[in-house]
């Protein structure tokens, strides 16, 4: 490869594979208001919340992890003000003790915070402002990214700010447009492991424990144990099992670190579980499956670039995608079976609604990854849906961009409207 294009691969895995504490959006949240209270300096009187549409879509009902069992915007920036360290970022609130967790509950039962709806076209987008009785203040602005801080001011004052205008939110991050499906294969393929193995390595342990964890314990509706009370302890249960439980366990407030992709935990975990289950079912060797979760995990966030950070678009069935070329890839695939694998399963469950953060992405995971399954097999024996069949078009980035235009224009409605839904008594 172009060493140009394999150092940007290397960075824009850097930039995606980072170990987070919850849903990533809550967890957004906590960190601006970490940051928010260091830079105010002092107790403060009052706190509001904006936050864009799709924010308050995902961080509604989900558990927010180390706060006893709380859900909701208020909760998460209370706690990230009240304990939350900034320097740890998508692990901000880590060391909640007791006594926090008391003040956090006495805070949300008071009028300290109020949780605004935020105007803007960015889909991922919110600002924290603390008051004190003084009139001290204090602001931090978050968008595109969920740690990419674009504003700091203290009192009216502006202490950094960086120009992030327009709603691409890869402005913040490494160009994306090198990301093609050949290229990522070759990548895959070749790329000395050595600068990347410890993210991978991570992902491994980090994503497996959460797993494990959703298994073992009662989490939310238990899915991934649904899955193998259902379809029995085989190969492909546990395929869907693992992911599924992690989202358990994840979505309904458990502590442990997941490694994300895209920004999202579950999307992490889809594109990641699947491919170790295999990989141990097969006894594939640790090199093997490093590679193979390299591809799977560059397909997901090439899958994500088009739709976006976050929108009406399920953000599991690119996930799933991504899981299923790395399944191909340790099942011998050539670069033919990979692209036909991800056109199978885009062209089956492409358009699934994201309707926020909670219990049930579990078995959306699932659904997701049962397409992926279904279109491996159909991949490595030579079948593959034709261009005429819906969103398919005749080369697998002419249907990668067009899957990108349904979820980031097409649906863009859709997101509105499934806000609407929700927000509605």
């Amino acid at each position: 490869m172009i060493d140009s294009i394999e150092n940007a691969y290397i960075e824009i895995l850097k930039e995606e594979l980072i170990p987070a504490l919850g849903c990533t959006e809550p967890i957004a949240i906590a960190y601006a208001a970490a940051k928010t209270r260091e830079t105010l300096g002092c107790e403060p009187s009052s706190m509001v919340v904006r936050c864009s549409g799709n924010i308050i879509k995902n961080a509604k009902a989900v558990y927010v992890p180390n706060t006893g069992g709380l859900k909701g915007i208020a909760a998460s920036a209370i706690a990230g003000m009240i304990a939350g360290d900034s320097s740890l970022e998508m692990r901000v609130l880590e060391y909640l003790t007791d006594a926090d967790r008391e003040l956090v509950t006495k805070l949300l039962s008071s009028e300290f915070c109020r949780v605004e709806k935020l105007e803007t076209d960015a889909g991922l987008h919110l600002t924290v402002e603390l008051s004190t009785a003084s009139g001290e203040t204090a602001l931090v602005e978050i968008i595109h990214t969920h740690t990419n801080i674009s504003r700091i001011e203290k009192n009216g004052e502006r202490l950094f700010f960086r120009d992030f205008a327009g709603v691409d939110y890869t402005s913040a991050l490494t160009d994306r447009s090198v990301l093609n499906v050949g290229d990522i294969y070759d990548f895959a393929r070749t790329v000395e492991l050595e600068s990347i193995e410890g993210l991978l390595a991570l992902q491994v342990a980090n994503n497996r424990a959460i797993a494990e964890e959703g298994l073992r314990n009662r989490h939310g509706l238990n899915v991934g144990n649904a899955l193998l009370e259902v379809y029995g302890d085989s190969l492909w249960s546990r395929v869907r099992a693992y992911a599924a439980a992690g989202s358990d366990a994840r979505m309904n407030g458990c502590s442990m670190p997941v490694v994300v992709n895209s920004g999202s935990g579950n999307q992490g975990m889809t594109t990641s579980l699947p491919v170790i289950m295999y990989a141990e079912a097969k006894a594939v060797d640790l090199e093997t499956l490093y590679r193979a979760l390299v591809l799977s995990n560059l397909i997901t966030i090439h899958l994500k670039t088009g739709i976006g950070r976050l929108s009406a678009y399920c953000g599991a069935m690119s996930a799933s995608a991504g899981a299923g070329c790395g399944i191909t890839f340790l099942a011998g695939g050539t670069l033919r079976q990979i692209e036909d694998s991800i056109t199978n399963t885009l062209a089956d469950v492409s358009g699934i609604v994201c309707d926020g953060a909670k219990a049930s992405c579990a078995a959306k995971i699932a659904t997701g990854l049962d397409a992926a399954i279904i279109a491996h097999h159909m991949a490595m024996n030579g079948r593959v849906y034709e261009s005429d069949s819906g969103i398919v078009k005749k080369s697998i980035e002419e249907t990668v961009a067009a899957v990108g235009r349904l979820g980031r224009i097409g649906m863009r409605e859709t997101d509105n409207e499934v806000l609407r839904i929700m927000l509605a008594p």
